[in-house]
């Protein structure tokens, strides 16, 4: 048995087939992979690591796994499930894998092939495990793979408190301990026992203060969206594939953007936080629905076209259409009055806070500081944008804004 000392959770106690794991290469290679990639852009302590995450997934699934009554060799499995959850992601974990996606088809929870071979398999088969059944949990696979991937995980529960605490923000405060009490299958179906509805609103409140403060910044959604554009020149112009991008980690990715041509300029305003600015700004309703729907390689020609109107260069252009507003939580299943409901059908709160997700969307085109208003002007043309709230100039330069809600 091993105990670990983690900022989070205090003293976490690692033994059995998950302490094997722990030593091996790929569990390793999470220790040079941040949680929250770009963030640290925006809040310098936010370096913590997967690695750290993992730690906590595991010590939360072992506590959920004690309160279900779960031991044995499925115990096993679900720890070595948390444990390995994300030892599929690429480089700055989640700011790649559209990219990496398109190339390979594979997300960072697609780890059969991962799981079976090398050491990792190795260990699993010491202990009589067997690594598909192990990634399947890890993909949210049956019964006890909603402790691992589901709208209850200890996934969610470890990732919100750690990412506040080390952002140093008040908005990812959850009662976990209540949350892992209270737990029960009913029907092979994971819920919150009766009388629990707060704490489930608990994590739907919380991911929604965390989303626009944290994960969705725009200056980290700017140097998101420029390590991201680095990344795929390094692909398209470089020997490097998208299978070995995805086995780099964030050190290894850095030195590969920094030693290419075609990517060094990007790799420097990166290395010396000289971002790219916002020049739109635009609400969800200022977007035609076809360009929220757009694929890759229409908004490419997008940033194509308006770089031509603006008479920049192409690689100065970048747009940034998040996905349509989503609240995967608000399907958590809890007992009211001895039935199974979703927490949708009955908080009053998911319709206000879908509402405030609703207007928390924004589609950003960003560019170099001296470029923002020529290219600004040409995305409302090229995009058929509606031109009320959506050119952005800072209020600092004594420039006019039509939007007044923005942080840098």
């Amino acid at each position: 048995m091993k105990v670990i000392k983690d900022s989070v959770h205090d003293h976490i106690r690692v033994d059995g087939v998950a302490r094997d794991l722990l030593d091996t290469p790929e569990v390793q290679r999470l220790r040079r992979i941040t949680q929250l990639g770009t963030v640290s852009f925006v809040y310098p302590s936010a370096n913590h690591t997967r690695f750290e995450h993992s730690l906590g997934v595991y010590h939360l699934a072992c506590k959920a796994l004690e309160n279900l009554d779960i031991d044995g060799q499925q115990a096993d499995r679900v720890q070595a499930a948390a444990l390995l959850h994300d030892v599929g992601h690429g480089p700055f974990s989640h700011n790649l894998e559209s990219l990496t996606y398109r190339e390979t088809g594979r997300y960072h929870d697609d780890v059969h092939d991962l799981l079976a071979d090398g050491a990792v398999g190795d260990v699993l088969r010491s202990h009589n495990l067997e690594p598909a059944r192990v990634a399947g949990l890890i993909a949210g696979d049956g019964r006890f793979g909603q402790i691992v991937s589901g709208e209850l995980d200890v996934d969610r529960m470890d990732y919100l408190v750690r990412d506040a605490h080390h952002t140093g923000v008040p908005y990812g405060t959850i009662d976990h301990e209540r949350l892992l009490r209270e737990l029960a299958f009913v029907d092979g179906e994971l819920v919150l026992a009766e009388g629990n509805v707060q704490a489930a609103e608990s994590l739907l409140v919380a991911r929604a203060l965390m989303n626009p403060t944290v994960y969705s910044h725009s200056v980290a959604r700017i140097s998101k969206a420029m390590l991201r554009r680095a990344a795929e020149r390094l692909l398209e112009q470089t020997e490097t594939d998208a299978a070995t991008l995805q086995r780099m980690d964030d050190a290894d990715l850095l030195v590969a953007l920094r030693s290419s041509e075609t990517t060094s300029e990007f790799s420097r305003r990166l290395d010396e936080r000289d971002l790219f600015k916002r020049a739109v700004w635009a609400e969800i309703d200022d977007v035609p629905g076809g360009v929220i729907e757009s694929g890759h390689e229409e908004v490419r020609a997008f940033e194509r076209e308006i770089a031509e109107i603006a008479s920049v260069d192409p690689e100065s252009v970048i747009i940034d259409v998040p996905r349509r507003p989503s609240m995967t939580e608000s399907t958590t299943r809890v007992m009211v009055n001895g039935e199974v409901r979703s927490l949708g059908q009955q908080s009053p709160l998911v319709a206000a806070l879908r509402a405030a997700q609703y207007s928390q969307w924004r589609l950003g085109v960003y560019c170099p500081d001296e470029m923002r208003e020529s290219v600004g002007h040409a995305a409302v043309d090229v995009l058929g944008l509606d031109i009320d709230g959506a050119l952005v100039s800072e209020v600092r330069d004594g420039v006019d804004t039509t939007l007044d809600r923005f942080m840098e």
